[in-house]
């Protein structure tokens, strides 16, 4: 999956500001190019975990397919851990149509990794920041 930079600066602006809690949203685009970030809200408002609410994943559902887009990834960030899935993440993994996206802001030096994940188990790894 390719994210340009612009997507990557507005996926670290938006976990800065919801910082020290979770940020999270998909990755639209066509094919295997991301091309917008669809922010949601963290309804479970944690820095360890986040929930999006049921109304605004068909609001991006919609937007996507009124856009001509795809769902490519799942992100959140972890504001003061590695970007790699804790097993909770794991657990929840449950498309294996998209990738899941991890922005690590720990010490102040974003990186940015997205995983495919099957039964739990990471398969692949794509390293972007």
């Amino acid at each position: 999956m390719k994210i340009p930079q612009n997507v990557i600066d507005t996926l670290i602006a938006q976990a800065q500001k919801d910082a020290p809690d979770e940020s999270c949203g998909y990755l639209l685009g066509t094919d295997d190019n991301v091309t917008e970030n669809y922010w949601m809200e963290n309804i479970d408002h944690s820095s360890e975990h986040f929930s999006f609410a049921p109304k605004d994943q068909f609001a991006a559902l919609r937007y996507a397919r009124e856009h001509g887009l795809k769902i490519l990834a799942n992100w959140h960030s972890h504001p003061a851990s590695p970007s790699r899935p804790s097993q909770e993440d794991l657990r929840l993994a449950n498309d294996p149509t998209i990738r899941y996206a991890i922005l690590s802001l720990l010490d102040g030096e974003p990186k940015l990794n997205s995983f495919k994940i099957l039964n739990g188990e990471v398969v692949d790894k794509e390293i972007h920041l």
